[in-house]
């Protein structure tokens, strides 16, 4: 039996990526090399590189995407400008008598670090490198510690800025604005999760409460110390509302506002810019590829009509909502146990948001789902790098470290569904605000 050419592709996509992942080869080239096979099944060896090529080229030929890099180089600035540490002195004050208030900080340390960061790597390590020996100089554990960090590090992907809510963007054609603002309901609730998790734990191991309190002065001051770098937050959305600059031009400014800033806490030195710039660089680069590929394994796609076979298939399972948003969810979190977010969503959006519209749920909302529910993969084995940097941090194994992440995976768990099934939770900002009719 001779089988057509969609179906030799489709093939060749999901059995190449599968066992190429499988034998932990890079993402980029377990996605390009299917891709290319796939194309060639289709279109013939003698075209399927040019179309390749140019489909890689189009992916990434986004003034949009520009963002991206910014928003990378104002995180690298920020993770040596010193700007950790205000915002855990500040997250001190604001949690400080509460019990286990070292953990506590931790959490709205990394959220608020995230926030201004938009990367949940840079949040665990520089939030973790100053927050673990503390919590151990007070008695925490190291692996409580670690779980803590990792934890409420992610919760900077939803809380705008977002380089994930930019590539979702790209492939759904939805409003960055409006995006940005149905962050913020998840986020706080992730950071709120965290924090209930964090407060039965205390009560559990018996950690104890900071008994000292800074007086009123000295909190408002530590609270004025951080505002600049808090700041950024409002100068960079402020301006994208009320339509000032686009995102990719508030991403330059960040830039430019951070450095400044790193030069102003005299925290950063001219010599030190190769290095950043060298790094923010390298994660760039790792971004803008995968964003290449992934163009190329949509494109194949879409030509062997494989999202509409997929679709079918869902629909045929069932017609209700719950069941399929239940399916499309579960697929995510599995999925994001082995795959970064980026490439997920460039693979797996095109396929399931024709599903979710026909359904009756606005892309926003979706997009505010799929980012949480993908954000929880970066802190799960075996892929979770923000579990291997916070693991690292604390100088101990990723065995030991996920033991003490399941209350807060749990809890997370359960947020993500009170996101999933309360579409106001992301949808009531940006509706407030005006930002749906964008879409």
């Amino acid at each position: 039996m001779i089988l057509a050419p969609a179906t030799v592709a489709a093939l060749i996509l999901l059995i190449g990526i599968v066992v190429l992942i499988a034998f932990s080869v890079p993402i980029a080239v377990a996605i390009g090399v299917p891709s290319m096979l796939a194309a060639m099944a289709v279109l013939g060896p003698e075209n399927a590189a040019q179309a390749v090529a140019q489909r890689m080229f189009t992916g990434t030929n986004s003034f949009s995407l520009l963002a991206i890099p910014f928003f990378v180089l104002a995180g690298a600035l920020m993770n040596s400008g010193g700007i950790a540490a205000r915002l855990i002195d500040a997250a001190k004050v604001l949690v400080g008598r509460l019990p286990a208030s070292l953990a506590q900080t931790n959490i709205v340390a990394n959220g608020m670090f995230g926030a201004v960061s938009g990367a949940a790597v840079a949040a665990a390590s520089a939030v973790g490198t100053v927050m673990t020996p503390r919590m151990r100089e007070d008695g925490y554990s190291r692996a409580y510690s670690a779980a803590v960090n990792v934890a409420s590090a992610p919760a900077g992907m939803l809380i705008p800025p977002s380089n994930t809510f930019i590539v979702y963007s790209l492939v759904s054609s939805t409003s960055i604005a409006a995006l940005f603002m149905a962050g913020v309901g998840p986020g706080l609730l992730w950071v709120i999760a965290c924090l209930v998790v964090a407060l039965l734990m205390a009560r559990r191991e018996n950690y104890r409460r900071d008994t000292t309190h800074p007086t009123l002065s000295l909190a408002l001051l530590t609270i004025w110390r951080a505002v600049p770098s808090l700041l950024m937050i409002v100068i960079v959305i402020g301006g994208i509302l009320a339509g000032w600059f686009t995102p990719t031009e508030s991403a330059a400014i960040a830039v430019i506002y951070c450095l400044v800033l790193g030069f102003a806490y005299r925290n950063i030195r001219v010599r030190d810019l190769p290095e950043i710039l060298l790094r923010a660089t390298r994660t760039t680069s790792i971004v803008m590829m995968l964003v290449a590929v992934s163009s190329a394994l949509s494109w194949v796609m879409a030509f062997a009509r494989i999202p509409q076979m997929i679709s079918s298939g869902l629909l045929a399972v069932s017609d209700s909502k719950v069941v399929i948003l239940l399916i499309m969810m579960f697929i995510l979190l599995i999925i994001g146990t082995f795959m970064d977010p980026t490439p997920a969503i460039l693979i797996f959006v095109p396929i399931f948001l024709p599903v979710v519209t026909e359904l009756g749920v606005d892309p926003v909302h979706f997009g505010a789902m799929v980012v949480m529910n993908l954000s929880l993969g970066v802190i799960t084995p075996p892929v979770g790098n923000v579990l291997f940097v916070g693991a690292q941090v604390a100088g101990l194994r990723i065995e030991t470290v996920t033991r003490m992440l399941w209350p807060f995976l749990v809890a997370i768990l359960i947020a993500l569904f009170v996101v999933v099934f309360v579409p106001q939770v992301s949808l009531w900002l940006p509706e407030t605000m005006g930002l749906m009719s964008a879409n």
